[in-house]
Formats: C-alpha cells, sequence, structure tokens
C-alpha cells in the first residue's frame, strides 16, 4: 500500500506564493508519473500538473507560467505563485506507478483571497 501525505496548504492573499509537498512512502512499484489535482465543490477535479520519471513536466493552461512542479526521489513539490482566487480548491497529490497503481492524498485546502 502507498501513502501519500501532502502539506503546505493554507489561506494566501491574491498575488502570493505558497508551495505544496507531498511525500510517498509504502510499497512503491516503479513511479511513472507524480502529480496534483485540484478540486473545487460541484466540479470535477482537475489536473494542475505532473512530472514523469524522467522529469518531463505538464501542466494545465491555467497554472503555466505560474507553477512549478518538482520532484525529489518520493517526493513531489508544487511551487505557486502570482495566486489567483480561481486557483482556490483542495489539492490532492497523485502517484501513478507501473503497478499499475493510482494513489491519492488526502488533499490539502488551499484558499486565495482576492
Amino acid at each position: 500500500q502507498v501513502q501519500l501525505v501532502e502539506a503546505g496548504g493554507g489561506l494566501v492573499q491574491a498575488g502570493g506564493s505558497l508551495r505544496l509537498s507531498c511525500a510517498a512512502s509504502g510499497s512503491i512499484s516503479r513511479i511513472n508519473t507524480l502529480g496534483w489535482y485540484r478540486q473545487v465543490p460541484g466540479k470535477q477535479r482537475e489536473l494542475v500538473a505532473f512530472i514523469t520519471s524522467d522529469g518531463k513536466t505538464n501542466y494545465a493552461d491555467s497554472v503555466r507560467g505560474r507553477f512549478t512542479i518538482s520532484r525529489n526521489k518520493n517526493t513531489v513539490y508544487l511551487q505557486m505563485n502570482s495566486l489567483k482566487a480561481e486557483d482556490t480548491g483542495v489539492y490532492y497529490c497523485n502517484l501513478n506507478d507501473w503497478g499499475p497503481r493510482t494513489s491519492w492524498g488526502q488533499g490539502t485546502q488551499v484558499t486565495v483571497s482576492s
């Protein structure tokens, strides 16, 4: 079983920054991708960014140029700059391994006040 523990959410003013982290532990097969999704009430969970095992990154259009995803071994980070009110939501860490298996974190709330 894989455990994903997220940290770093909180309340920030528009234009500010936050850094999320997610540490993966447990019986992890070879990691394919690590990523972040977010969800607001009444909407589907949406991809924010992911990073592949060889370091390639992919971003949602709405965050490209403002957010940066990075990884150090089994920990993934999301540096969020120039935050906007529409970035508000619950951010979930995601891990896909070659099990194949998908795992999710418990979610961390990000609130951006305008």
